[in-house]
């Protein structure tokens, strides 16, 4: 694909992105076209008759119902304390964090069943050992925090991690590559990372507090086209954090294809709550045991 097809590309996912967000009176719903379109996709639904996008489009568009799964969209009854750890990605992702303090965050994800402990590369190993025959997974960040690396360095971190371990891979976006109207690399960043590690779990890290409307719209599409299986809001690192405004629109641009990760700032059982309820179905945090036991969190920066 080339740089004008990938600026076609972009700007018709954007436009149908949009349009899908603006709310419409209820209707009954159209029984799809019968006949495939001259390229061949089959017609999924009654627009898909004037559809413009090209082919490399359709699997990340709404109404491509290929990957649509239940298991990425949140709850539909709200979590107690307890049953939200099954939600949570217990993170430590400090720099100064020793074998001591990843030691802990494990036994914690063990205690608590937290879905998965979420650390950086060079702890996998360790969390791996110490998490061995429990149900807990391990999460590695990569590009980790700044997304400024080449797509083949970024491949090659997911690839050692998941060596050393690693079940899921949180990735950052090149956001410079999105700022600048880059989409071509924003896409092959992804789509060389997802390729790395066949099978895993990829989540795309937006840092959506550097990002306006219309960049996180095409970031969302671009990781849907990409083959990530979530996008997420922050490293927890950069300006801002996970908000019930994101989240929502995240979760109207992905559908259920893609999940919805919270993440920077969730740090309260009702913060949390309020996360699943605007549309995600993932969150990650470092106050995770006070989350899940209701307690009131410590005030810390970050996650």
């Amino acid at each position: 694909m080339n740089e004008q097809d990938m600026d076609r590309l972009v700007e018709a996912i954007t436009a149908r992105v949009k349009d899908r967000l603006q709310p419409r009176a209820p209707q009954a719903p159209a029984a799809p076209e019968a006949f495939n379109k001259a390229d061949g996709r089959p017609a999924h639904d009654a627009a898909c008759a004037t559809c413009v996008m090209p082919l490399e489009a359709c699997e990340g568009c709404g109404l491509n119902p290929i990957n649509a799964t239940a298991q990425w969209l949140p709850p539909s009854n709200t979590p107690s304390p307890a049953e939200m750890a099954r939600y949570i990605d217990h993170t430590l992702l400090k720099a100064e964090a020793s074998r001591g303090d990843i030691e802990k965050l494990c036994e914690e994800a063990r205690r608590h069943r937290f879905w998965s402990v979420c650390v950086n590369a060079t702890n996998v190993r360790l969390a791996s050992s110490h998490l061995q025959g429990s149900e807990v997974n391990i999460c590695a960040v990569v590009g980790f925090p700044l997304g400024a690396g080449t797509p083949g360095a970024k491949a090659f971190e997911a690839r050692e991690a998941v060596r050393c371990g690693a079940t899921e891979i949180d990735m950052v976006l090149n956001v410079g590559a999105l700022r600048s109207g880059d989409y071509r690399l924003v896409t092959e960043d992804i789509r060389k990372v997802v390729a790395a590690v066949p099978g895993r779990i990829v989540k795309v890290i937006l840092e959506t507090g550097m990002l306006d409307l219309t960049q996180k719209t095409i970031a969302c599409a671009l990781s849907k086209v990409a083959g990530a299986a979530f996008v997420k809001t922050s490293t927890g690192f950069g300006p801002g954090g996970a908000t019930v405004e994101d989240i929502a629109l995240m979760r109207g641009i992905v559908g259920s294809e893609l999940g919805v990760k919270a993440s920077g700032g969730v740090r309260t059982y009702e913060d949390a709550v309020k996360m699943l309820k605007a549309g995600a179905n993932r969150l990650g945090a470092s106050s995770s045991v006070q989350i899940v036991t209701h307690a009131k969190a410590a005030s810390t920066s970050g996650y």
